[in-house]
């Protein structure tokens, strides 16, 4: 006769020790720093970042400001010494001759912010960190827009102040003041914008510094020197859509009795600007740096 057997007790599950963590491969580092995808608004951090850390805009800023505060000042001494009357003249057109001397600094912070970058070889490593080209010429184009817009208004605006402060004139009105300060730094930055265009264009900042500089004076310089009645049309048309005609147009001052008056010099240099920056939006993507 056999003595039954006792089943074993089943023994308590023995607990897996955790797996040791993975070190990572050597010569691999991974960073704590969440990774996400570039927008347009790094973009323009980066372009802002750079476009006000290099000396090159402090020194053509600090120009154009000279140029706005000192010619507009020393325009209105001079009427306000001589005892002059401005008759129907705008008081505000005296600060037309410094912000047409202002919009050569314009013109070559524009062609410097892109066309620089090629001279220096840093156009490389922008492009290495933001791939898309398309991006980063808006994010230039949105911060230099911006900063050429503010500035020259708030200059514009505080010349004005002091020129009616001086001068014993009628009191402009509110369009007058409107086209003489957001109309004159929207048309300047539009200006600036196309100088931007023909700088990525280009690729060399004195070359294209150059081209603008003759697209701001030449078609001026051109029709004064045409004397003959068969070439009288196209001196008219240089005159009044040259760029010192259209610009004086927001003071109610124009060179030509006729052409472009009101604000339709901003439009016509919006769709100039949009034109160039779709060929520097085009060339950029094409090209090679």
């Amino acid at each position: 006769m056999t003595t039954p057997t006792t089943p074993p007790t089943p023994s308590a599950p023995q607990q897996q020790p955790a797996p040791a963590p993975q070190a990572a491969p050597a010569g691999f580092y991974t960073s704590p720093i969440p990774v996400r995808p570039a927008t347009l608004g790094d973009a323009i951090a980066s372009e802002w970042t750079k476009i006000r850390s290099v000396r090159s805009t402090m020194w053509t800023l600090g120009v154009m400001i000279v140029l706005l505060l000192g010619i507009g000042l020393l325009a209105a001494v001079a009427v306000d010494s001589a005892g002059s009357d401005l008759g129907s003249t705008p008081v505000l057109s005296l600060g037309f001759f410094g912000v047409l001397l202002g919009s050569i600094c314009v013109i070559t912070l524009g062609v410097m912010t892109i066309a620089s970058e090629y001279g220096t070889g840093m156009i490389r490593t922008t492009l290495t960190a933001c791939p898309s080209r398309a991006r980063v010429l808006s994010a230039k184009a949105i911060v230099f827009f911006l900063l050429t817009f503010v500035i020259t208004t708030l200059m514009t605006a505080l010349v004005g102040l002091l020129q009616t402060a001086l001068i014993d004139s009628a009191a402009p009105s509110g369009d007058d003041w409107l086209r003489a300060t957001v109309g004159v730094g929207l048309y300047t930055a539009a200006l600036g914008l196309l100088s931007l265009a023909v700088g990525a264009l280009i690729r060399h900042s004195a070359g294209a510094i150059t081209i603008m500089i003759g697209v701001v004076l030449l078609p001026l310089v051109l029709a004064m020197f045409m004397f003959t009645d068969s070439l009288n049309d196209l001196r008219m048309a240089l005159f009044e859509y040259s760029i010192p005609n259209q610009l004086s147009a927001f003071y109610s001052t124009s060179v030509a009795d006729s052409g472009p008056s009101g604000w339709d010099p901003l439009w016509i240099m919006l769709g100039v600007a949009a034109v160039a920056l779709f060929g520097a939006y085009a060339a950029l993507d094409r090209r090679d740096v």
